[in-house]
């Protein structure tokens, strides 16, 4: 059986647990192998090469753009990431090979960045055609890090590794991702040997370009379906549950077991992203089960994300969402009875590259839920000059998801639990397929609305 594997930052972070947990565990000889881990950079490293994740604190990229010192700031980079070296110096890092290896990246990275500097100042090129590709130079530095290191942990603990560095740092060939993991596998004799990929692949189309921060399960994705993996695993620090263990509690929080791709889309739909959708979305059509799995409890089988499934029993397997959208609503006594009405929010929507979560409408009203990013402002600041009125406000949306929801009564015990805590339903969404039922409340009633819904709908599945 072979395996594709990713390990996120927080678990690559806690790379002691992941030899013990994942790697090695109870296998001995040839049970180490068929298996092909594609890491992510350790936690934290690519918010400090790009901008943070959640926050938009800038990073070394955001230097580049504005002509700083990127050179003395990716010069710090240098320190951390020998910093974390020194952390897995007690489970077999030759510290001073890592370092030269990372110290060699960081000044080939300075090189190719000052030539695109000269580039640009030349003005014979646009800046649309440059930063994207300083983004992509800067992303691949955290994975080569820690690939490299793990394939050298594991070597001098008597595992054959291969490190299979995808970043390209070192040709000039032109080629595209698919082409570059091609030809980066298509001669390993997986049985003999543990390969560690780099979660980052260059490529001619750019991998962050059509991505962005979900490249590394892109690459996890399209490995699986270059090499026929029997299985995509991906380990992370928590179980995929029935909700939040941060907001409900772990004793709450039970571990999914089994969905359906169509709930992974939902969750990625709200930014709870089981797995990025693009990444997603290869492995379903190839027919390839995804698992995933607690790096901290490794005997636990984790939950599978398959093609086909549907629940045998009607449940609502998962209860997610977020505090971070806004609801706004289009208003028009005109609107009622006119054809395309919406076509015009539309067409200023998609300018932005806005899409919507959530649409419900009525006679001479239109409301959309939309995430709460920069850029949504200014489209509402446009379509606000545009419409008959607009009203904007910040919100929660918390949905209630599973395979097999399509039965009376899901919606009642939802809407019940949510009004006995005392928390209004703004807005309210359901499609035909019934896998998600979609709830718009007040930002500050999100976790009491994860909580009540979750102990109304996944705790109690016997009152069905």
């Amino acid at each position: 059986m072979l395996t594709v594997e990713k390990i996120g930052g927080t678990s690559m972070s806690r790379f002691d647990d992941c030899l013990n947990n994942i790697i090695t565990g109870n296998r001995k000889g040839n049970e180490l192998y068929n298996r092909i881990f594609v890491v992510s950079a350790y936690n934290n490293v690519t918010n400090w090469l790009l901008e943070h994740k959640k926050t938009g604190e800038a990073g070394v990229y955001s230097q580049f753009l504005n002509n700083e010192n990127y050179e003395c700031a990716l010069d710090d980079i240098y320190g951390k990431l020998t910093h974390i070296n020194c952390r897995f110096e007690s489970i077999g890092l030759n510290v001073a090979e890592a370092d030269r290896f990372i110290r060699y990246r960081i000044e080939q990275a300075k090189l190719y960045l000052s030539s695109m500097y000269k580039v640009l100042t030349s003005g014979y090129v646009e800046k649309s055609s440059i930063y994207p590709a300083a983004r992509e130079i800067l992303a691949s530095l955290g994975e080569a890090h820690s690939a490299w290191n793990s394939v050298n942990i594991l070597n001098n603990n008597g595992i054959n590794a291969t490190f299979i560095d995808l970043c390209g740092f070192n040709d000039d060939e032109a080629l595209t991702i698919d082409e570059r993991i091609h030809k980066a596998f298509r001669d390993i004799d997986f049985s003999k040997t543990l390969c560690a990929a780099t979660g980052y692949t260059k490529g001619t189309e750019g991998i962050m370009r059509a991505f962005d921060r979900g490249y590394s399960e892109v690459t996890f994705s399209k490995i699986a379906v270059e090499v026929k993996a029997d299985e995509a695993i991906i380990h992370k620090e928590y179980h995929l549950s029935s909700a939040d263990p941060k907001i409900v509690g772990v004793e709450k929080s039970i571990p999914v077991g089994k969905t359906s791709y169509i709930i992974a889309d939902q969750l990625a739909d709200v930014g709870m992203e089981a797995i990025h959708p693009k990444a997603a979305k290869p492995l379903e059509l190839a027919g390839i089960k995804i698992r995933i799995k607690n790096t901290f409890e490794p005997g636990h089988p984790g939950t599978v994300i398959s093609k086909d499934y549907i629940s045998p029993e009607p449940k609502i397997e998962i209860v997610s969402g977020t505090d971070r959208v806004i609801a706004f609503e289009v208003h028009d006594p005109l609107m009622v009875g006119e054809v395309g009405y919406d076509l015009k929010i539309m067409e200023i929507m998609k300018k932005y590259n806005v899409s919507y979560i959530l649409k419900s409408t009525n006679a001479n009203s239109i409301t959309m839920v939309v995430n709460d990013k920069p850029y949504v402002h200014k489209m509402l600041d446009e379509l606000r000059a545009t419409v008959y009125r607009l009203t904007v406000r910040p919100a929660a949306i918390v949905c209630a998801m599973g395979t097999n929801i399509a039965r009376p009564g899901f919606l009642y015990r939802g809407a019940k639990a949510l009004y006995e805590k005392g928390i209004n339903i703004e807005c309210f969404g359901q499609s035909l397929k019934q896998v998600n039922m979609q709830f718009v409340i007040a930002r500050e009633n999100y976790a009491d609305a994860v909580i009540s819904l979750n102990d109304a709908l996944c705790i109690n599945n016997s009152e069905k």
